[in-house]
């Protein structure tokens, strides 16, 4: 088998997964990207621990370290997003960059849920309270 058509291979996967992390704005599509250029990685792995033949295989070793690596990465993504989707309502990566609060102590985000919070009591009105 020739290294090329693997690495080629591996290579057009790593694009589309480089292109799925810069251009999406959805997490979950974001995680998917990065799984496929992890993927890539893998590919690359085993490709070159084939064609050198290594007698230790450290290639494919590495490729399932690399494997539980990326499960429990996307365990705990998944998890994070679920979570920023249930306080926030949306898991677009652009509205993630304001989870600080206001010098206020204000979240930034009440006018833009509107909803109950995590715990399911109403979000109090910072706007009654300031007047009263």
């Amino acid at each position: 088998m020739h290294l090329a058509y693997p690495a080629v291979l591996a290579v057009l996967l790593f694009c589309v997964g480089l292109y799925g992390v810069l251009a999406r704005r959805n997490a979950i599509l974001v995680l998917m990207s990065v799984e496929l250029m992890l993927n890539a990685v893998n590919l690359n792995l085993v490709a070159f621990d084939v064609w050198l033949r290594d007698k230790l295989h450290a290639g494919q070793a590495l490729t399932l370290f690399t494997i539980a690596v990326a499960a429990a990465e996307i365990g705990i993504g998944l998890a994070i997003v679920l979570l920023v989707y249930r306080n926030r309502g949306s898991s677009d990566v652009d509205r993630l960059r304001d989870l600080a609060e206001r010098p206020d102590g204000t979240d930034p985000n009440d006018d833009l849920t509107g909803g109950p919070d995590a715990a399911g009591r109403p979000r109090p009105d910072h706007q009654a309270e300031a007047a009263a």
